[in-house]
């Protein structure tokens, strides 16, 4: 879910019609103690509106603050905002995005609430705005704070470029989107080996996920990062694998190995399940 705009001005709202909890407000509206509350995006089972946290500054003007609505009785595993909630309290780190609070809303609604990052590193690889220095920022604070929470069991599941948000286009820069996140001291994870295999986002998904290992690890996060940072140091913005265009993950394995080479026993030695 992305939490950025590459303006603190008004957010004109493209969907009006479609929003997953369409009886919110999209406009001006109050959310919490938050005000001026306007609908920036949508995801799968979340809602963020950037509003104003008028209780920061005392000159009046707020600050901006990024709200991610979810109702939990309505999503479907991997997706768990309780969890997230519990894991970025745990996780707190300066290249992980900070979660301010959460409350509770009518309807059993659960709001989490972020400062809001002006830039998304998606936005900056699109329109070549990235120099040497914010590279090596970027992904110095990306592999800083990917050490950090799997040095806590905490596998993020879902590391794209849409999810490392910005205060600048130099940095620093924040892992986000802890939605489908899975800890191993948290009670709402899944087994260590039957994790979800539904997790990723197209091109960034690693071979195990793609050939049903469910005892995957750590590894699952550093094989998306490795492919942002391709798209970050050498490939202009472009992935280094294609999924094509449905996603295919036959098409994705098809690109893997004629971008690597086909896997052996040597290079990779996990058994993966019977079919």
């Amino acid at each position: 879910m992305l939490l950025s705009s590459e303006s603190t001005g008004p957010v004109e709202d493209h969907r009006p019609d479609e929003h997953v909890f369409p009886n919110l407000p999209t406009t001006g509206a109050h959310i919490g103690r938050y005000t001026n509350a306007q609908h920036y995006n949508d995801g799968l089972f979340s809602e963020v509106f950037k509003a104003l946290d008028p209780d920061v500054h005392s000159d009046g003007k707020g600050s901006l603050v990024a709200l991610k609505i979810t109702t939990p009785s309505m999503m479907t595993p991997p997706h768990d905002s309780r969890r997230e909630a519990r894991i970025l309290t745990t996780a707190k780190h300066e290249s992980i995005i900070p979660l301010l609070e959460t409350f509770q809303e009518a309807g059993g609604r659960l709001v989490l609430g972020f400062p809001f990052m002006p830039f998304g590193l998606d936005g900056l690889l699109q329109r070549s705005q990235l120099t040497d220095d914010s590279r090596r920022s970027i992904l110095k604070d990306l592999f800083s704070g990917l050490l950090h929470i799997h040095n806590l069991g905490i596998i993020h599941r879902d590391i794209k470029p849409a999810n490392i948000l910005l205060a600048s286009p130099t940095g620093p820069a924040y892992i986000a989107d802890f939605g489908i996140a899975w800890s191993a001291s948290d009670h709402a994870s899944e087994p260590t080996d039957e994790k979800i295999l539904d997790v990723g986002t197209t091109c960034y998904r690693p071979p195990e996920v793609l050939f049903g290992h469910q005892a995957y690890g750590t590894s699952l996060d550093m094989w998306a990062a490795g492919c942002v940072a391709a798209q970050v140091i050498c490939l202009h913005g472009q992935t280094v694998f294609d999924a094509g265009d449905l996603g295919s993950e036959l098409a994705l394995i098809k690109s893997i190995f004629e971008t690597l080479g086909t896997p052996d026993l040597d290079v990779w030695p996990v058994r993966l399940p019977p079919h």
